[in-house]
C-alpha cells in the first residue's frame, strides 16, 4: 500500500527553524507531483508548496506566505521529500501534511504538528 509518513514537527520559538521529512513507500515517487499542505485550527487546509520533477529538472512553486522562508526538496534515491522552514512565525502553527498525486490518485500522510511560540 502507498504510505506517506511525515516527521520533524515540534515546538519552536519565533524566528527558529525546523526541517520536515516525508517518507514515501509503495510507489515510485519519481512520477507525479509532491506537495506540502498545512491546516491550522479552525482554518481550511492550504497549499504550502508543490514540487515536480521532469527529466533532469526540478520545479518548485510556493505559496506567497512562505516565499523566501521555506525550501522544498526531494531525494529520489530515498523516496523522501523535505521542507526546510526558516524564520518561523506563530502564524505558521499548523499540522503539516505531505501529499502525492499520481495517475489522478491522491495520497496523504497523517500530518506532523508544528507549533511556533511568540
Amino acid at each position: 500500500q502507498v504510505q506517506l509518513v511525515e516527521s520533524g514537527g515540534g515546538l519552536v520559538q519565533a524566528g527558529g527553524s525546523l526541517r520536515l521529512s516525508c517518507a514515501v513507500s509503495g510507489i515510485n515517487f519519481s512520477y507525479g507531483v509532491l506537495g506540502w499542505y498545512r491546516q491550522a485550527p479552525a482554518k481550511q487546509r492550504e497549499m504550502v508548496t508543490r514540487i515536480t520533477a521532469r527529466g533532469t529538472g526540478t520545479y518548485v512553486n510556493y505559496a506567497d506566505f512562505v516565499k523566501g522562508r521555506f525550501t522544498a526538496s526531494r531525494d529520489n534515491a530515498n523516496n523522501t521529500v523535505y521542507l526546510q522552514m526558516n524564520s518561523l512565525d506563530p502564524e505558521d502553527t499548523a499540522v503539516y501534511y505531505c501529499n502525492l498525486i499520481n495517475n489522478e490518485q491522491e495520497y496523504w500522510g497523517k500530518g506532523t504538528l508544528v507549533t511556533v511560540s511568540s
